[in-house]
């Protein structure tokens, strides 16, 4: 399609996203391969993340500075290995306002009025009118290094944390001026810089606005609005389409990058308003994991172009994967090494793509090629290792216990909202039936059978087992979440889930018990209920359904020991941390998610046979499902 004066060879545009891949404010070396692999895989378009406009503007330590001359030979980098296959790219400018933060400037942030972020809890410095200037000027200076360059246009971001979006909201606007007030006031300082950036980009290069469609928060922008500023901006000139998004990068932003709880194509209500009110190109956005997705979403005359990013991380052919009709690996939206990274300040990586963030690392050559390798375990790690070691031209047999494969991430995926998590082990079945992958199923393998077979190397996956704590000796209604979700345990009555891992263990579990009529109870030692689904964007809508599931939630509470109650249930001696309270409560079951233990029997059997042997994930040390895949793909490209 056209999209100003340029002519996309199809819809899938790989939109901004954060990466953490900046160093000293530069674009780097993995900046380069990373987008390269979505333009070598097919994608239509490419939109670079931000690029800030203004050294006032610093919210995280990994940002590009824009602003700086000395990043146009990096953007040269860049744009050079898109083009080479044959692929535009654009850069997205932006500055953060208020959503940024002073821990590295020491200095105030700056906003349209002194409304604070409720992320960083920062009071900003309302802008005067010569520091609205500045803004302006620095768009139009960014805009102009993206030039020199080599970019085919720029985008700037009105969505998800920006000082743009902060003078359109009336919830971050209060001003007074020419700048505040109406609709078409507050978007003053937007259409000031589509000027400024159009003349320095001139009018053979394309000029986007992605626009925030639902900022999901009290007061602030709704559809109708997002609509109204749709139609200004066409009316105004000078872009040439519109890009979407929901909610804003602090207090929804567990909907712009949402899990996989919400469901795809959540966000398509935006750009479809927006498409029937102006005439310009609109993206739609909405965690589309296939081709298919992407393509209805068309069909239905939602949108003119779709973004797709998790999906394109996790399988960077995705769009040629689509035109030829092959099966994507597709993301599973668990966010857990996407978001979940960059918001640790680390590099963008993803849990079923061991590449990703690694672009720029040169894949070794097989030590010995053709090598017979036995893969013992069909969960995720010995999977990834099986399809890592078939690529590289060995001979793979993979033997699981189970009658089917899939490991822990089968079983966890019978929790409530967690079906996804099993496109991890279709996705990596069907990597392995193309390469030729020997699976058997149902196969126990012991140290004898590993002698009968004489592999050339023996990569063991054989996970973990559950392990009860100590209380819990001997009581039979205290099980495991594994035996839960497995369906070897049925507990019903007033349950408590004791929480020892902070993830999705025991809240699953606590949803399914819920569901079923149970009375449920989730105690853990730590401040927060669940605290490690904020990483992955999961906390709030969980809360939002254990609340309506009626499900206690109880931070705090250490369970020191228990005893079989009288007729049936358990007695527990239950320590409060901040008041040092002991009390006893008393259960019909207890549920435990706490850590396993490595099923490392083989590997003891094995590990002075004379055979080379290697151990990945939980086998190894019990983490979670992107380690597992990380090191099993690992220990192929070591082979």
């Amino acid at each position: 399609m056209k999209l100003g004066p340029l002519t996309l060879r199809n819809r899938i545009v790989f939109a901004a996203h954060l990466t953490g891949y900046a160093t000293e404010g530069r674009p780097s070396a993995q900046h380069v391969a990373y987008y390269a692999a979505r333009a070598a895989g097919g994608a239509g378009l490419i939109i670079t993340e931000e690029h800030s406009t203004h050294p006032t503007d610093r919210p995280y330590e990994k940002l590009i500075h824009g602003f700086d001359p000395a990043v146009i030979p990096g953007y040269r980098r860049i744009t050079e290995a898109v083009h080479a296959h044959g692929v535009p790219i654009l850069a997205q400018l932006n500055h953060n306002g208020g959503q940024s933060s002073g821990m590295y400037s020491r200095q105030p942030v700056w906003a349209p009025s002194p409304v604070p972020d409720p992320m960083f809890r920062e009071v900003p410095k309302a802008v005067t009118a010569a520091e609205i200037r500045q803004i302006v000027a620095g768009y139009g200076r960014v805009a102009g290094h993206c030039v020199a360059g080599g970019f085919d246009g720029v985008e700037l971001q009105c969505s998800h944390a920006s000082i743009i979006r902060g003078f359109l909201s009336p919830a971050t606007n209060r001003r007074t001026d020419c700048y505040g007030g109406s609709p078409t006031r507050r978007a003053r300082l937007l259409l000031e810089i589509v000027d400024v950036v159009r003349d320095a980009i001139g009018p053979e290069r394309v000029l986007g606005v992605r626009v925030c469609g639902d900022e999901l928060i009290e007061g602030g922008i709704e559809l109708d609005e997002a609509v109204a500023l749709a139609r200004l901006l066409e009316a105004h000139g000078g872009i040439d389409y519109l890009n979407t998004s929901i909610g804003v990068a602090t207090a929804s932003l567990y909907m712009i990058e949402a899990s996989m709880h919400v469901p795809k194509g959540y966000a398509l209500h935006i750009p479809s308003a927006i498409r029937r009110a102006v005439r310009l190109p609109v993206v739609g956005i909405g965690r589309f994991t296939t081709p298919a997705q992407a393509e209805r979403a068309l069909a239905e005359g939602h949108c003119d172009l779709v973004g797709v990013v998790r999906g394109q991380i996790a399988d960077p052919e995705f769009t040629a994967k689509g035109r030829t009709g092959t099966d994507v690996r597709v993301c599973v939206g668990c966010n857990q090494e996407c978001v979940g990274r960059v918001g640790l300040n680390r590099r963008l990586g993803c849990a079923v793509n061991p590449r990703a963030g690694r672009e720029a690392i040169p894949v070794p050559a097989p030590t010995v090629r053709g090598r017979r390798v036995l893969v013992v375990g069909g969960g995720p790690a010995g999977l990834q290792a099986a399809v890592s070691a078939a690529r590289r031209g060995h001979r793979v047999v993979l033997c699981e216990r189970a009658a089917e494969p899939g490991g822990q991430v089968r079983v966890a995926a019978a929790a409530p909202g967690r079906g996804e998590l099993l496109g991890v082990v279709t996705s990596l079945l069907t990597e392995c039936s193309r390469l030729g992958v020997g699976i058997r199923a149902g196969a126990e393998v012991d140290a004898g059978y590993v002698r009968d077979q004489q592999p050339d190397v023996v990569v063991l996956a054989t996970g973990a087992r559950p392990a009860a704590p100590d209380w819990a000796a001997g009581l039979d209604r205290v099980v495991d979440v594994h035996a839960v979700l497995g369906g070897w345990a049925a507990p019903s009555g007033s349950v408590l889930v004791y929480d020892e891992l902070g993830f999705h263990q025991a809240t699953s579990v606590a949803e399914l018990l819920a569901a079923r009529g149970a009375a449920v109870e989730i105690a853990t030692p730590g401040m927060v209920v669940g605290q490690d689904l904020g990483l992955t964007l999961d906390m709030e809508l969980f809360h939002v359904r254990a609340h309506s599931a009626g499900i206690t939630l109880s931070p705090d509470r250490v369970v020191l020991g228990a005893a079989p109650r009288s007729g049936g249930g358990v007695v527990l001696r239950v320590l409060h941390h901040p008041t040092g309270t002991i009390r006893e409560e008393v259960r019909d079951w207890v549920v435990c998610a706490v850590p396993p233990e490595p099923e490392d029997t083989l590997w003891h059997a094995l590990r002075d046979s004379g055979f080379a042997v290697y151990r990945v994930g939980d086998c190894l040390a019990p983490r979670r499902m992107h380690a597992a895949v990380a090191e099993g793909h690992r220990v192929a490209e070591s082979l």
